[in-house]
């Protein structure tokens, strides 16, 4: 045994040593391990689920390992009454692992409606701040392989094109964040005997059996697909097919965008030749959708109606002036033009 390796073993409290002298726990861990590429501190969130409190112990097991200090935050977003009890119940439970946590509470109105969207946006928001705060740049997430099918599913019935239906990868970047979930090739069943296994607890939100919700519904779709022979590993292989095919899209929109963008001495302008719209639909699309995020520095990218809608009047050539995604977009002779909106 190297002193390296003898040395993180030392590292290692006593108790976590005992949980991973379980065959099951200690081969979920390493394949975790050789998963999990960070060398820097990171922020985890935890919703209290099995999912979540899994990715709490095997976080934190790497972190001492590798000489780390992760944060932890709990988000009680007061959608139901028992949300408060259950945050505190979680904080307690991760403390007997000495993992330290923060409870994050939302405030203000909730909605009538939309509730798990609006819960999402707000979690999303207390989480982001205290990356700024703390000037950590990964935000790990514990969506698993479940989560990957149901988003698939989730994004084909809103009509979502290539790039919407494998948007939920291992690793995502939203405004200079990274949104890292490791878990994303794990089996929901593997977390469950880790939640139970290591803390003998998880929360059971009643929402995640709710049928007014599109995501329990599309739950109940996909277990009557696997009733007719849908199997997981070759759902698995289609999704890596679609994301081969999606990163040969982004290859030619970081190509267009370099070729066939410039912009002014004060880089106020950016400007786009004619060229840039001679490429695929797919391809033009995109690379307008990330120039439009890029100069109008708005949270959210602009709805592909909007961008649609632009691509048209160009071709067109009745694109004038508008504004969009913070942006002004005027179109002078075969040149259109994008600056940011005051």
């Amino acid at each position: 045994m190297s002193l390296k390796n003898l040395s993180a073993r030392n590292k290692i409290p006593n108790q976590y040593k005992v949980k991973l002298s379980n065959r099951r726990v200690n081969q979920i861990y390493k394949k975790f391990e050789n998963s999990f590429n960070i060398d820097t501190n990171f922020i985890v969130a935890v919703s209290g689920g099995a999912d979540s409190l899994a990715l709490a112990f095997l976080t934190k097991l790497f972190a001492l390992k590798n000489n780390l200090n992760p944060k932890y935050y709990i988000v009680d977003h007061k959608l139901r009454k028992e949300s408060t009890r259950e945050a505190f119940k979680v904080k307690k439970v991760l403390s007997s692992l000495d993992i330290n946590s923060q409870i994050l509470t939302v405030r203000g109105n909730k909605p009538q409606n939309r509730t798990q969207s609006f819960a999402r946006k707000k979690r999303y928001n207390l989480l982001f701040s205290k990356c700024k705060k703390f000037k950590i740049n990964n935000l790990i997430l514990g969506h698993h392989m479940d989560d990957l099918f149901e988003n698939f599913f989730l994004r084909m019935i809103r009509g979502s094109g290539l790039k919407g239906l494998v948007s939920l990868g291992e690793s995502t970047q939203i405004q200079n964040i990274n949104l890292i979930r490791p878990l994303i090739k794990f089996d929901k069943k593997d977390l469950l005997f880790i939640s139970k296994f290591i803390f003998n607890f998880y929360v059971n939100d009643p929402s995640n059996y709710d049928p007014k919700f599109n995501r329990i519904k599309i739950r109940n779709f996909i277990e009557q697909l696997k009733s007719i022979g849908l199997s997981k590993i070759k759902f698995q292989l289609t999704i890596e097919n679609l994301k081969r095919s999606d990163q040969t899209i982004r290859f030619y929109v970081e190509r267009n965008k370099m070729i066939n963008t410039s912009t002014n001495l004060g880089k106020k302008d950016l400007f786009i030749k004619e060229d840039f719209f001679d490429n695929s639909y797919e391809v033009v699309f995109r690379s307008l959708s990330d120039l439009i995020h890029y100069v109008g520095k708005k949270q959210n990218s602009v709805r592909g109606k909007k961008i649609d809608n632009i691509l048209r009047k160009i071709k067109n050539k009745t694109l004038f002036k508008e504004t969009l995604g913070g942006c002004v977009i005027k179109m002078v002779n075969q040149t259109v033009i994008l600056r940011k909106e005051y």
